[in-house]
């Protein structure tokens, strides 16, 4: 008997496939498909980040996917920076994607950047420009609780995510998304919202009232730090499977 559905997970910033383990092994085990790769520069990856990559090469990094499995009717997934990846590839192969969730994602409109999204972005490509490789933007610090380090505060589990940590290009936050196919905007999609544990300086831009589809915005509020997926695996999992 095929899966029931087909998951592609997209991991934010920084992050690799590995930030997925826990709610893909959760989904796999109810019987669906989930694929949770690296983005170029990250993970197995890792060796190939320089200042080309992109925002449109992670696009190319999922697209590619997606074609080369020959997957279709995929939920896809993203998480922070993600929200940028997984809109674009919606735009580019609409017809294989049945819903888009953002997992504490950035939401751009046409023609926005991280930056315009995050306007702290800005900051972090700022400090970036004052040292040898400008290019360059290291992993966020770990805060002190209830922050900790993208939210995950339990010891073991922050030095595990720590050491999966690698930087970013500055390409990836100032490059912008397309979003120009008209077929894109049918699809519905999720909003996942972690709430209650936000470092001072880091807001969130209202979502509109409404899909771009006309629907009315399904959103869902997560007690959890930023990497709700580390964090709190079975919640984020039982509303994935709800979601699909």
């Amino acid at each position: 008997m095929p899966p029931t559905n087909t998951y592609v997970l997209v991991h934010g910033a920084w992050h690799d496939g590995q930030s997925w383990n826990r709610v893909a092994a959760l989904l796999t085990a109810q019987g669906h498909r989930v694929l949770a790769p690296s983005l170029t520069g990250h993970g197995d990856k890792a060796h190939l980040l320089g200042p080309e990559v992109g925002l449109t090469t992670h696009v190319d990094d999922i697209v590619d996917l997606v074609l080369d499995q020959d997957l279709n009717d995929i939920v896809l997934v993203g998480h922070s920076y993600a929200g940028l990846i997984i809109s674009s590839v919606a735009n580019r192969i609409p017809h294989r994607v049945s819903r888009l969730v953002y997992v504490d994602a950035m939401v751009p409109t046409h023609g926005e950047n991280a930056i315009d999204v995050m306007p702290l972005t800005q900051s972090l490509i700022d400090s970036a420009a004052a040292t040898a490789q400008p290019w360059r933007i290291p992993p966020l610090p770990q805060f002190p609780a209830p922050f900790g380090l993208f939210g995950v505060t339990d010891p073991d589990d922050t030095a595990w995510l720590r050491s999966t940590l690698t930087d970013e290009s500055v390409l990836c936050f100032q490059q912008p998304v397309e979003l120009d196919n008209p077929a894109q905007a049918l699809i519905p999609r999720v909003h996942i919202l972690c709430v209650g544990s936000a470092p001072e300086g880091v807001t969130r831009r209202p979502l509109p009232p409404t899909q771009p589809n006309g629907e009315p915005s399904r959103v869902h509020e997560l007690r959890s730090g930023h990497d709700c997926m580390i964090i709190k695996p079975a919640e984020l999992s039982s509303l994935l499977l709800r979601e699909a």
